[in-house]
């Protein structure tokens, strides 16, 4: 059983040979299916395991060797009691063929969802990089310019997944790799559902991450595109402050604060944030969805105004990536020096401790301890300024 969706990149021209492979330690054969694969393992006689990326709700996610094709694909292993229900494996097909459709910069790609000797999986675009959780993490927050940059990229992947027809459902900082390139690639559709096709889920039940669900998911209801809005806003939140707008104990305390409590406007958290900023960020959390933005293209083109509008040293580069740790001084100093005007003062100050170091071995015997030697200088540089040095004198 497997569905087959292809990568323009994955395959090579007539003729050309594939580069040696990658070589992980030794290799073993699984024979059954697992919840956990070893490194060097070779799963599905194809993939051959080189480590865990991470851990979600479907099941752990491998970065792998497709020694067929010969190139890097993370593994996605599905939980065996999830893979049990045939509606969810038939769900997964048809989203999968909806998500093969997304081709954009900003989006991982997804490949195939495949079974092998009883264990379900899905492959897809390996991107190199750190998540966006890990991110914030390191730095506590990002500049507003790194902020903005990475939340316009997201706006337009969600932008052309939404023109598909497909909501992401479970849009975090863990979904979100920022590439080595500095570009941010919003990945794991594997749980979004088609708009035109009624849930299959069943009603009250609730897929994605209770920090980053909108209030409508929180209690089970349809979703669309500006669910993925709402977790948008919550990701630009927590990428200028730190944290998420709404935290709980427990998944059911956050829940009910996403249905009833407003966040804290994040500009009295953080004051170097922008009005307007502050404004889009709380627009897309709106409870009521119909006050939020509308599009993930209304978003995107919200934070490119506002980037077009930032001082140039403010905005991001490509591959910047900056904390918002302050310098010692909030100013900018310039400096300016003039060599010119230097000249003749350190040519004198030169030939007086010349002068010192010959006349003080020979006279310093003789020395009154009363008297003070006094160099003067006559300024004949024609710049009035330097007057004052040369304007010392002696009775």
């Amino acid at each position: 059983m497997g569905h087959r969706c292809r990568s323009p990149n994955r395959s090579r021209l007539p003729g050309q040979s594939l580069p040696r492979p990658i070589s992980p330690p030794a290799t073993e054969t699984l024979e059954a299916p697992r919840e956990e694969l070893t490194t060097g393992s070779i799963f599905a006689s194809r993939y051959q395991i080189i480590d865990e990326l991470g851990r979600g709700g479907m099941g752990r996610v491998y970065r792998a060797l497709d020694k067929k094709l010969n190139e890097e694909v993370a593994l996605k292993l599905v939980r065996p009691e999830i893979a049990a229900d045939r509606s969810t494996l038939e769900r997964f097909h048809n989203e999968l063929k909806l998500a093969c459709k997304i081709s954009h910069p900003h989006v991982g790609r997804m490949y195939e969802l495949m079974e092998d000797k009883g264990a379900h999986f899905i492959t897809m675009e390996y991107v190199p990089g750190q998540d966006l959780r890990g991110l914030i993490r390191q730095t506590g927050q990002l500049t507003v310019g790194k902020a903005i940059a990475i939340g316009k990229e997201i706006s337009e992947g969600l932008a052309e997944a939404h023109k598909q027809g497909i909501v992401h459902r479970d849009l975090k900082p863990s979904n979100i790799i920022i590439d080595r390139a500095g570009s941010a690639r919003i990945m794991d559709f594997g749980i979004a559902r088609s708009l035109a096709v009624k849930s299959r889920t069943g009603a009250g039940v609730m897929i994605g991450t209770p920090e980053y669900m909108s209030p409508e998911q929180e209690e089970g209801k349809e979703v669309d595109a500006r669910s993925d809005i709402y977790s948008l806003g919550i990701i630009l939140y927590e990428m200028l402050i730190g944290r998420v707008p709404l935290e709980g104990d427990t998944p059911f305390t956050v829940g009910v604060k996403q249905k009833s409590e407003a966040p804290t406007d994040p500009k009295l958290i953080n004051p170097s944030i922008p009005d307007d900023l502050s404004g889009i960020i709380l627009k897309c959390l709106e409870k009521d969805k119909s006050n939020r933005f509308q599009s993930a293209a209304e978003v995107g083109g919200e934070l490119e105004r506002l980037e077009k509008g930032l001082p140039t040293i403010e905005r991001a580069e490509p591959g910047q990536v900056t904390s918002t740790r302050k310098p010692f001084t909030s100013k900018e100093i310039t400096v300016k020096f003039q060599p010119k005007r230097l000249i003749i003062p350190a040519l004198a100050v030169i030939v007086a401790i010349i002068a010192a170091i010959i006349i003080w071995p020979k006279k310093a015997s003789n020395l009154d301890p009363n008297l003070v030697a006094v160099a003067v200088f006559e300024n004949k540089t024609g710049d009035p300024k330097l007057d004052p040095v040369g304007s010392m004198a002696t009775e």
